[in-house]
C-alpha cells in the first residue's frame, strides 16, 4: 500500500464515529453515570464487569468484551494508582489497539503521584487515548463507606485535616467523558483536568449537608496513620490499607486545593454546584439514618 493510501485508510478509520462503547464499572458511581449519559447520546452501551465476564486481572476474559465496539470507558476496580493497575491498563490498551477499538478513555485521579505510570502506560499502548483527572467526588459524601458513616454515627472521621477541596459531581465526569466519545480527534491525546466549582474542607462540606438536612453531622480530622489502624481493625488488608493511606498523604497534603478548568472547557458551562448536590440528595433522604 503506498503512503498516501496508507494515510488516506488511517484517516477514515479516525473520522469513523463512536457508536458502540464498552463501559467498564457501569454498575459502579462513574461508570453507571457513564453508561445513562452515553445512552442519552444515542450511543450502544455494552456494559463491562464481572457479572457480563470481564475482569480487569484475567486478560482472557477482554477480547469478547471489546471486539466489535469502538470505544471504552476506563474505569479501575481499585484505586488507578494502585499495584498492577499500570501493567493491567497497558495490556488492555494494547488489546483494544490490536482489535481495531478507535479511542479509550481512562479516569484518572488530579494531583494524584501513583496514578501517573497508569497514564503512561495507556499512552504507550498504541490506542487512542484521553485521560480524565478528576478532583473529589461529591458523591463519595452520598454512596460509599463515608455516607455509612453520616448516616449511623452522625460523624465523619477522615483524615483530610482543613485542606481544601473543590468537590466535583460525578454527572460531570459522565459529560466530559461522553463528549470526548463523541467529539471526533478533538480530545485525542489529551489530559482534561476537572473539578467542582468552589473549594471547601472537608468540615465545611458536612457542614453545608447539616445545614441543609438539620441533622447533627459533625466531622472529625484524624491522622493518616490513626485512619489507617481503624481500616485495619474493620478488617481491610493491612496491603491494602498501606496502599490508601499512601495515596491520602498524597491527595490530601493541600496540592489540590484550587480549581479546574475543565468542564467549562469541554461543557460550555461551570461545573455543578456542590450545594446543589446537597440539595438534590437531601430532598432523597440520603443522610436519613
Amino acid at each position: 500500500m503506498t503512503n498516501t493510501a496508507e494515510n488516506t485508510a488511517r484517516n477514515t478509520a479516525r473520522d469513523t464515529q463512536v457508536t458502540t462503547v464498552v463501559v467498564t464499572g457501569a454498575s459502579g458511581r462513574t461508570g453507571s453515570r457513564v453508561a445513562r449519559a452515553a445512552e442519552a447520546a444515542g450511543l450502544t452501551v455494552r456494559a463491562a464487569s464481572r457479572a457480563t465476564g470481564f475482569d480487569w486481572w484475567d486478560a482472557s476474559t477482554w477480547a469478547d468484551t471489546l471486539r466489535g465496539a469502538d470505544a471504552a470507558y476506563l474505569v479501575l476496580p481499585s484505586d488507578v494508582g494502585a499495584p498492577g493497575a499500570a501493567e493491567a491498563v497497558g495490556a488492555l490498551g494494547r488489546e483494544a489497539a490490536g482489535l481495531g477499538m478507535r479511542r479509550l478513555v481512562l479516569l484518572s485521579a488530579r494531583g494524584e503521584d501513583q496514578a501517573l505510570p497508569t497514564e503512561e502506560a495507556l499512552r504507550a499502548s498504541g490506542a487512542d487515548w484521553t485521560v480524565v483527572r478528576a478532583a473529589w467526588f461529591a458523591q463519595n459524601f452520598s454512596e460509599g463507606p463515608l455516607v455509612a458513616e453520616l448516616r449511623e454515627r452522625g460523624e465523619l472521621v477522615f483524615p483530610a485535616g482543613e485542606v481544601a477541596e473543590p468537590f466535583l459531581d460525578v454527572r460531570d465526569v459522565a459529560d466530559v467523558v461522553v463528549t470526548a466519545l463523541t467529539s471526533g480527534d478533538r480530545y485525542t491525546g489529551r489530559t482534561l483536568t476537572l473539578s467542582g466549582a468552589r473549594l471547601l474542607t472537608f468540615g465545611e462540606a458536612v457542614a453545608e449537608i447539616a445545614g441543609v438536612t438539620g441533622l447533627p453531622l459533625t466531622y472529625r480530622a484524624v491522622s493518616t496513620r490513626d485512619y489507617g489502624e481503624a481500616l485495619i481493625g474493620f478488617g481491610v488488608p493491612p496491603q491494602e490499607v498501606a496502599g490508601m493511606t499512601e495515596i491520602f498523604d498524597t491527595l490530601l497534603d493541600g496540592r489540590n486545593a484550587h480549581v479546574s478548568d475543565g468542564v467549562r472547557e469541554v461543557l460550555g458551562r461551570a461545573p455543578r454546584d456542590f450545594g446543589d448536590f446537597v440539595r438534590e440528595e437531601a430532598a432523597a433522604g440520603t443522610w436519613k439514618a
